[in-house]
């Protein structure tokens, strides 16, 4: 067995969701666990995190696995149905559905005038559906929602299928100062004099904007120790990393000065170097193009620990394997500890030195590597 392993920690998710309702304590919460909660595994999480209000999920099969794991809090479609055959699904796990089109207000509306009659078991006071309903605006992400003008339209016609409504937004740059304000101004002028309660905020928007918080937030990122705010770290907002994502050094070899490293010859050696072959590459979900490289010349490297001590990755990843500079960690050896990210390298480190976000990395974890689930 490869000695690659992710280790995921349950007492560091309830800590997070602790942190979450410390921000935003009149808030209801409902927890994001899409991708496969967010690439750690929606079973190696959810009973860690029972304490939500809601789970929120992508597709069916998320949420049908958590309602089989006997989990009985609204569970919401973030993008709802696709087609409408789902809609039976939907009714018999009792699902909550985001609507953000009319094409899919059409679908219920057909659902609800061929299947639900006065005297059906989902049809409650008024002769209207029991389903849950979070209509979606696009206050100017421009990815789902309705624009403004056509909000209380839709509006209209889900309030003859069901009086479960809560209206509904995304903001596209809640960790900037004042990154809501405009988003907010707009869903606050359309919804001015409307009764139902609000999901705004997304875990960026818990951590810096306060005045979105309202009835329902919807933490995603946060819950599993990355941030989503720039200029401030997972450590600094109180929340603690929920995988450590580890391997070993598999072979050492020492480098002369003007010797290269790997595919491509991308790395050459400027003075005598130990260097640690490492059980991990791409096809394990480290990205291949960790580390900037200009021709045969390093420029900067990715963090990595290696016998708990910070050094970085040379070379180009290869599938299988990638390279650790030990030449400052002479104990390090054949079978010596190595983390990729985690408690001594934050997943946001390792995501800055590779241009993109801890988010890509902890959904990419490739399904070849084993699991481990700890309190």
């Amino acid at each position: 067995m490869r000695p690659i392993l992710a280790t995921i920690s349950q007492s560091a998710l309830r800590h997070n969701l602790a942190v979450v309702k410390q921000y935003a304590p009149n808030s209801k919460v409902m927890a994001a666990l899409k991708a496969n909660g967010y690439g750690h595994g929606l079973a190696n999480i959810a009973d860690a995190l029972s304490a939500t209000d809601g789970f929120a999920v992508l597709d069916l099969a998320e949420a049908i696995s958590l309602r089989e794991m006997s989990f009985e809090q609204p569970i919401l479609l973030l993008e709802g149905i696709f087609n409408a055959s789902e809609l039976a699904i939907v009714k018999g796990y009792s699902l909550s559905l985001v609507v953000h089109s009319f094409a899919q207000i059409e679908m219920l509306e057909a659902y609800f005038a061929k299947h639900v009659t006065p005297h059906s078991p989902l049809t409650g006071e008024g002769g209207k559906h029991h389903l849950s309903v979070f209509l979606k605006m696009n206050t100017g992400m421009n990815r789902l929602g309705f624009v403004p003008q056509d909000y209380i339209v839709a509006l209209k016609r889900i309030e003859k299928l069901t009086p479960h409504i809560t209206l509904m937004t995304h903001f596209a740059a809640a960790d900037e100062p004042q990154g809501v304000d405009a988003a907010l101004a707009i869903f606050k002028k359309t919804t001015q004099g409307l009764i139902y309660p609000t999901s705004l905020a997304n875990s960026a928007a818990i951590l810096c904007q306060p005045q979105t918080h309202a009835d329902w937030v919807r933490p995603g990122i946060m819950l599993y120790g990355a941030t989503p705010a720039k200029n401030t770290s997972a450590t600094e907002c109180g929340l603690k990393p929920v995988m450590q994502f580890t391997s070993e050094i598999i072979s050492v070899q020492t480098l002369q000065a003007g010797e290269t490293l790997g595919y491509g010859n991308r790395f050459t050696a400027n003075k005598t170097m130990r260097v640690g072959v490492v059980a991990c590459g791409y096809a394990d979900g480290y990205p291949r193009h960790a580390g900037q490289y200009s021709g045969n010349h390093h420029l900067q490297g990715v963090p990595i620990a290696v016998a708990g001590q910070r050094t970085q990755t040379i070379g180009r990843v290869s599938m299988d394997m990638l390279f650790v500079d030990i030449t400052d960690i002479p104990q390090a050896n054949i079978g010596a500890p190595v983390e990729l990210w985690g408690n001594t390298v934050p997943v946001d480190a390792v995501a800055k030195a590779c241009d993109t976000i801890g988010y890509e990395l902890l959904c990419a974890v490739a399904p070849r590597v084993p699991f481990k689930v700890v309190d």
